[in-house]
């Protein structure tokens, strides 16, 4: 055996890999031999093969899939390491969404144990609309606004209104006095299950052509329960200041996630408005429970209104305008001036006192 050569054995303590993992590459072109004895079948590793070796062992620590390792081992160093930071940043966005469920759960556990006695109940004043905008030939989103239910329904496709309004159509069970009761997440999930299907029934025959965004708040009297999947959002104006609760599911939202994109190269992409995750079987929402306080406004706009207005004037609009129904026209005003290039829809609802005992 050469000098520059290595047994399997060898080779598998000196790079942290063991014999069967090392089988295992060779098997799936991960991590050849350096060469195989044609009588035995005994593979050989070269020396210079220990780099790599280690390399593929620190991704493996990471979780890395090997379908991804491999793709990472044949790059050069620094494509390597952009691709390793753009698995690390997927991998951080995947864990804060298991962390908000996580949260969600002990909170609304948590809560079972409190007496209703020692909970302030708070009310909602909302309102909802949904305007065509200035382009699109129709209209294909559909919002809602009631005393439990805040939703937004972004269509999309040549069955988009009809997945749009049975999506929303199916969780308006929630607002009203047959709505089910229990846990709010069963209560949520069950409602989402029931979209789900109601979209697919009404997409019909267009499959992965149609379909629709679901954002929606369900109130319990103190707090709001939040589903999101797809590209509408959620914002809340606590204490003067603007904070967006959801996250795009799109292309280039994930592509800033993973630093490959800034935020300024997003805004022209021509991939901007391609969706990861709609409403379907196979996509799971986002889920989180969101606190509130007296004074809280509470935003939810399809694309149409947050691809044309920056948030320092939607900001400036939800401050400044009295009520809930005059902030849902002034958004949508502001996004015609912008050019009204898609549809629009607004919800806003203001988080008071009771005004009767």
């Amino acid at each position: 055996m050469r000098e520059d050569m290595l047994t399997i054995g060898a080779f598998a303590k000196a790079g942290r890999l063991s014999p069967k993992a090392l089988r295992l590459y060779d098997e799936l072109d991960l991590l050849k031999p350096g060469r195989v004895d044609p009588d035995t079948g005994y593979r050989y590793y070269a020396v210079a093969q220990l780099e790599q070796a280690r390399l593929v062992a620190w991704l493996r620590r990471l979780g890395m899939p090997l379908a991804r390792i491999r793709q990472v081992c044949a790059l050069r160093p620094a494509e390597a390491a952009r691709e390793i930071r753009a698995y690390w940043a997927w991998v951080e966005t995947e864990t804060a969404a298991r962390r908000d469920l996580a949260e969600f759960l002990v909170e609304e556990l948590s809560a079972v144990s409190v007496s209703r006695k020692d909970t302030t109940m708070l009310e909602l004043r909302y309102c909802a609309h949904s305007d065509r905008g200035l382009v699109r030939p129709a209209n294909q989103d559909t919002a809602y606004a009631g005393s439990r239910l805040l939703a937004v329904a972004d269509g999309f496709g040549p069955t988009g209104r009809p997945a749009s309004s049975a999506a929303i159509n199916a969780l308006r069970i929630l607002d009203t006095p047959e709505a089910p009761t229990g846990n709010v997440l069963n209560l949520l999930d069950d409602a989402v299950r029931g979209a789900t299907d109601a979209v697919h029934d009404a997409v019909d025959g267009d499959g992965e052509d149609a379909g629709t965004t679901l954002t929606a708040l369900l109130w319990t009297g103190s707090r709001l329960a939040l589903v999101h999947i797809g590209d509408s959002r959620a914002y809340v104006l606590r204490g003067g200041g603007l904070f967006r609760i959801t996250d795009d599911h799109t292309v280039v939202q994930s592509l800033i996630d993973e630093g490959r994109l800034t935020p300024e190269e997003a805004a022209t992409h021509p991939q901007r408005m391609l969706l990861l995750k709609a409403l379907t079987p196979t996509a799971t929402p986002d889920l989180r429970l969101q606190d509130a306080e007296p004074g809280d406004r509470y935003l939810l706009c399809s694309d149409g209104l947050s691809r044309v207005v920056p948030d320092p004037q939607i900001r400036h609009l939800l401050t400044s305008t009295p009520t809930p129904d005059t902030a849902v026209h002034a958004l949508i005003a502001a996004a015609n001036e912008a050019g009204g290039p898609d549809n629009i829809s607004c919800v806003v609802a203001d988080v008071v006192a009771p005004t009767t005992p």
